[in-house]
């Protein structure tokens, strides 16, 4: 499988306040599993991309009178792919992923919120996938404000990467996601991932599986994972139970000899340059009780 690391997280700084986090890019492994929500077969993952959303920086976005009209750089004018990459040619406005954990609780990873003034300058945006956005707008419905940061965690030497974001109000359309409270994934479990690959509207990506598995704070896959997928929910595939936040990769794209760059693909985890797709442990983020009842 082809599995394209999300833009990782390898060099950030930790204080006694949260700080910047320096964000490098992601790979991937074999065959490019990432399919459109609307291209997949398996309704459960179908239902489980509601309920993700992404974080689009309000001064790129102009209010109209029906919502918000999104940045319109495409990919290929974003990280100058080429032509023939998959998706070059559409919309990438993200800068990483979320998901909804309870009514107005989403979960993302520690270094796409590093302080309380950065997650105010940004949107999270649900419906942001291909068939809804439509001539690149959203809803107002869609667009919700960070209200306050109430749990982060960014430790480069614990690898602790991980955040609870309450947003302006509650999300009434669509249902949180049922996550893991207790234990641990075992290892070989298969695994999807839904987020937004290099800014990209939602995808989905599976056939990936748990492989390091001994870290408290993390465990190691081969996702199909970019810059744009940290904070995107790792889920038990054929469960859809919530194992973990995507966070850090291997590098996404590499130059080619016609100038523009490709997708920097891996044919293992271990090869050169491949270390797999790090997934921080939902275990780990202290999330309030919810009526809805999590495993």
């Amino acid at each position: 499988m082809q599995k394209i690391m999300l833009t990782g997280l390898f060099s950030f700084v930790v204080g006694l306040a949260p700080l910047a986090a320096k964000v490098s890019p992601k790979v991937a492994y074999g065959d490019d599993n990432r399919q459109e929500v609307a291209d997949t077969q398996n309704s459960l993952h179908a239902k489980l991309a509601l309920s993700t959303a992404a974080q689009i920086k309000w001064s790129k976005m102009n209010k109209t009178r029906r919502g918000y009209e999104l940045p319109t750089k495409t990919l290929r004018e974003t990280f100058n792919v080429c032509r023939t990459e998959r998706y070059a040619k559409q919309l990438a406005a993200a800068r990483c992923s979320g998901f909804l954990v309870a009514p107005d609780l989403l979960v993302t990873a520690g270094h796409c919120v590093p302080s309380q003034s950065h997650c105010n300058d940004y949107a999270w945006v649900f419906d942001y996938r291909e068939g809804e956005i439509g001539s690149g707008s959203v809803s107002k419905k869609s667009v919700y404000k960070c209200k306050k940061i109430l749990n982060q965690k960014l430790d480069s030497f614990a690898k602790a990467d991980y955040a609870l974001v309450q947003l302006d109000r509650e999300v009434d359309d669509r249902e949180p996601l049922t996550f893991r409270t207790e234990g641990k994934v075992s290892t070989g479990t298969e695994l999807v991932v839904i987020g937004h690959p290099s800014g990209l509207p939602t995808k989905i990506a599976g056939d990936a599986s748990v492989h390091a598995n001994s870290h408290q704070e993390y465990f190691v896959s081969d996702l199909d994972t970019f810059g744009g997928n940290s904070g995107s929910a790792v889920f038990d595939a054929k469960t859809g139970l919530v194992e973990g936040i995507l966070v850090r990769g291997a590098k996404d794209y590499i130059n080619s000899a016609a100038g523009c760059r490709v997708v920097n693909n891996c044919s293992k985890i271990g090869a050169s340059g491949c270390g797999g797709e790090s997934v921080s442990r939902i275990t780990r983020v202290n999330i309030p009780k919810y009526s809805k009842s999590n495993k």
